[in-house]
């Protein structure tokens, strides 16, 4: 079965569309998801011994390989637990957040595998908000670049609707996973400050930054100045990002865009063309203040945001998540 059946599927809105109209306020809206709630007759299948440890599991094999996965079957756990196979350097996973990861699952009560991805070369991006139970409890807290292995009840997976499980699921049934957590998205900044170029726009507040436009002309070439260094993996062009941003007019001195409240994904290729060029190779975690011209930013003005033809626009983005899966 598709890993898009096992882990709800995130359908992005893109964010500042090349075309000169991107939406202030994007949303992002998820495929509807599988819900945690059990209903209170589902337990495991009564022959079972209900197990309080992962100690009849048996993971081999290198971090980023297919894992080799033992399970003594039949096997039930009694409610999700974790064991940290190998534990990574990264940021931690957040409720709320973003995760790309490999993973192995298999069923408890057959000890047979019924999905991978290591060996398809490509890797799963989700929200943890969005997933069975079992997954959310299971990631959340992690760091990337750990292995984590997790078992968790039925109650925890697809005994609400077992349809949406995998092809031999019963309700009752333990899944048992193997993941290699590749990034996790942040929820701002992270990192080193950079004291930024003098005669550029200021940025204050530690949390939602507000920009002061200096006096006089705006620069006629693109300017870019990391205000944080973040500490993730680098944005390829390829790449979706879910970012947090404010925009100004150099015009008025005055917010104009603002998708700072509401995280925003999108992929870099459709972006307006100073993103695309300023966001590429930096690090999530990174804070960004991007001074555009017209050219840059929005060569024929724009209705929204309201941008006047030939005014130069200065963004603060915050890059919080970047895969090139999600």
């Amino acid at each position: 079965m598709s890993y898009s059946r096992l882990i709800p599927a995130l359908a992005c809105v893109l964010a500042l569309a090349a075309c000169g109209s991107p939406s202030a306020s994007p949303t992002i809206t998820a495929s509807p998801s599988t819900s945690a709630t059990p209903s209170a007759s589902a337990t495991p299948t009564a022959s079972i011994a209900v197990s309080d440890s992962l100690d009849a599991i048996k993971v081999t094999g290198a971090k980023g390989k297919l894992p080799t996965v033992t399970i003594k079957a039949p096997f039930a756990i009694d409610k999700t637990r974790v064991q940290v196979l190998e534990k990574g350097s990264g940021d931690k996973a957040v409720a709320d957040g973003y995760v790309t990861v490999n993973y192995y699952g298999a069923l408890g009560r057959t000890g047979k595998k019924f999905e991978e991805s290591f060996s398809s070369g490509s890797t799963a991006t989700f929200p943890l908000g969005q997933v069975i139970a079992g997954f959310k409890t299971g990631l959340t807290g992690q760091q990337a670049g750990s292995r984590v292995l997790i078992a968790m009840p039925g109650s925890d997976a697809y005994d609400a609707n077992p349809t949406s499980g995998p092809t031999d699921y019963q309700v009752g049934d333990t899944l048992v996973f193997v993941v290699d957590i590749i990034s996790v998205s942040v929820s701002g900044p992270t990192g080193k400050a950079v004291t930024p170029a003098s005669g550029l726009p200021t940025v204050s507040g530690a949390s939602k930054p507000t920009i002061t436009i200096p006096s006089g002309t705006p620069p006629t070439k693109m300017v870019t100045q990391p205000l944080t260094e973040g500490t993730g993996n680098k944005v390829a062009k390829t790449d979706t990002i879910m970012a947090r941003y404010v925009g100004y007019s150099w015009k008025t001195g005055k917010l104009i865009d603002d998708g700072f409240d509401t995280p925003t994904s999108g992929k870099v290729t459709g972006l307006i063309p100073g993103w695309q060029t300023g966001l590429v190779g930096k690090k999530v975690g990174s804070r960004v203040l991007m001074v555009l011209p017209p050219a840059d930013g929005f060569p024929n003005g724009s209705n929204n945001p309201p941008v006047e033809a030939g005014d130069t626009v200065v963004y603060v983005v915050d890059i919080l998540f970047s895969s090139a899966s999600a």
